[in-house]
């Protein structure tokens, strides 16, 4: 009998088995030392701690806990304050992602360095910079009190400000590399189709770089939703107000460390129930 092989596949000089298969298994076993030992370290590395939250979290009290009106009212204002700042990050970022990667002026490298400068710059000083701007008698914000009466800090759309801040660069950063990695040819053929480089961006671009877009989404949101730094030091906090998640949690910690397991596990729900539920959709390429 002759032995059938799949169509295409190449075959050993004297086995006859197909090289694909051969090759794919032995890719599947065999996983070298130096890459498997640091792999699984930093593993541990990065679940450890979240096991360790589980197992010392106060399960019996944790119903009590968590219904608390003011623990409803920072996981609120959490969620709500994220999703805006993402919102903002979207209406300013794709734009911005796409003047980095699609137009040539000089000093796109030096902008590009100060547009990713807050995911290197402590929370704190974000803070401070955004209360020297935006503050009553900061560069900018005088002049939004002396003529339209409008205070930024200690409010709530401070909150949504600083979470903006700080999300941002996430989004423009992973927009950026999609619309590099974009083939801009699709774009010159509907301008010299008579239309114009905005709805080339629109009705082109647009769907191409959506995964992009969406993945820079989902990490802007999840940064959001974890700022502590920045949001303390230019909206305080005020519970109902600007009193998020992160900030009851430390402020939590200070009088009561169940409480704050309990509400760093409502955290740590909501961050992978997201999470989980938008990378495979989203941040994953056909």
């Amino acid at each position: 009998m002759t032995s059938v092989r799949e169509p295409g596949a190449a075959t050993g000089p004297r086995t006859g088995r197909p090289l694909r298969r051969r090759v794919a298994t032995r890719g599947r076993r065999g996983v070298p030392l130096p890459l498997l030992v640091p792999g699984v370290l930093a593993l541990a590395f990065l679940l450890l701690p979240l096991l360790a939250l589980l197992l010392r979290a106060p399960w019996r009290s944790l119903p009590d806990q968590l219904s608390s009106a003011e623990v409803w009212q920072a996981l609120q204002l959490s969620l709500v304050s994220a999703t805006a700042a993402t919102a903002v990050s979207l209406v300013l970022g794709v734009p911005l992602a796409w003047l980095l990667a699609r137009t040539d002026f000089p000093g796109r490298g030096l902008l590009r360095a100060l547009v990713t400068l807050p995911l290197v710059l402590p929370p704190v000083v974000g803070g401070v910079a955004l209360l020297l701007a935006l503050g009553r008698n900061g560069v900018i914000g005088k002049w939004l009190d002396a003529w339209f009466g409008i205070t930024l800090p200690f409010t709530t759309t401070g909150v949504v400000i600083a979470e903006a801040f700080v999300a941002m660069p996430f989004l423009v950063i992973s927009v950026e590399g999609t619309l590099r990695a974009a083939d801009p040819r699709y774009e010159e053929a509907a301008t010299t189709l008579g239309a114009s480089r905005f709805t080339a961006f629109r009705r082109v671009t647009l769907p191409l770089i959506a995964p992009g877009i969406a993945a820079g989404a989902v990490l802007a949101w999840a940064r959001a939703l974890g700022e502590f730094g920045a949001t303390i030091t230019f909206a305080g906090n005020f519970p109902g107000r600007t009193q998020t998640m992160p900030l009851a949690v430390y402020l939590t910690l200070q009088n009561d460390p169940e409480a704050a397991i309990s509400l760093s596990l409502v955290l740590l729900a909501v961050s992978i129930a997201v999470l989980a539920g938008l990378r495979d959709r989203w941040m994953t390429t056909s």
